[in-house]
C-alpha cells in the first residue's frame, strides 16, 4: 500500500535544533508543508554531502513555507556531536530529528530492519500532514535539493490550483495541464 495521500502517523522525538535540544512530534507538521528526510547515519559519507545540499537550499525552502525535518535512528546527542566537529553538517540551520527506537522510520516505511538504518526516504507532507510525494533511494545514491525544490513547487502549486496538473520537468512558471477529454490522445 502507498503512503501517498496518508497522514503522518504519531510520532514524538527530540531533535536538535539551534543548539538545543527540543521536542518534536506529528503535529508539528501540520499547518505548513513539510520535508521528512531520512538518512542512514550521522558521521558517514554520502549523508553529509545531502544534509549539506540541504542546508545550502534551507533559505530556499523557508520562502516557500517548507520546514526540513533530517532523520537518521541516531540520537539527538549524535545530531549536535557531527554539527559541533563537521565544516559540512555546522551549516544546518534546519531540525535534525533523532529517532533511536525507529518509531519514526518505521511509521515512514523506511525502516531497514536488518541494520537499525533508515532507506534515503524523502517525504513531502502538505499542511493537513498528509504524504504528497514520497522518493526512497538506494544507500549510495544521493539526493539533490535542487530536484526536491522543484518537486515542493509542483506540489505547492497543484494543490493551490485545482484541476490543473505540472507536467514532467514542469518548473515554477511552465505551462500546466487540465486533464479533460479534450487532451485525450493529443499529448
Amino acid at each position: 500500500m502507498s503512503l501517498i495521500n496518508t497522514e503522518v502517523k504519531p510520532f514524538s522525538a527530540t531533535a536538535f535544533h539551534h543548539g538545543a535540544f527540543v521536542d518534536v512530534s506529528d503535529a508539528d507538521l501540520r499547518g505548513k508543508w513539510s520535508v521528512v528526510f531520512f538518512y542512514p547515519a550521522d558521521f558517514t559519507f554520502v549523508c553529509p554531502t545531502e544534509l549539506g545540499d540541504l542546508a545550502d537550499h534551507y533559505e530556499e525552502f523557508q520562502k516557500l513555507g517548507v520546514e526540513i525535518y533530517s532523520v537518521s535512528t541516531d540520537t539527538h546527542f549524535t545530531h549536535k556531536a557531527w554539527h559541533d566537529t563537521s565544516e559540512t553538517i555546522k551549516k544546518i540551520n534546519y531540525v535534525m530529528v533523532g529517532d533511536p527506537t525507529g518509531v519514526i522510520s518505521r511509521n515512514f516505511e523506511v525502516m531497514i530492519e536488518a541494520s537499525g538504518l533508515a532507506d534515503r526516504g524523502t517525504f513531502v507532507v502538505d499542511p493537513d500532514g498528509k504524504i504528497q510525494i514520497l522518493e526512497v533511494n538506494a544507500g549510495g545514491v544521493g539526493r539533490s535539493a535542487t530536484e526536491l525544490l522543484r518537486k515542493v513547487k509542483a506540489a505547492q502549486y497543484v494543490a493551490s490550483h485545482p484541476g490543473e496538473v505540472c507536467p514532467a520537468k514542469w518548473e515554477e512558471g511552465d505551462a500546466t495541464l487540465a486533464p479533460g477529454l479534450d487532451l485525450v490522445g493529443k499529448i
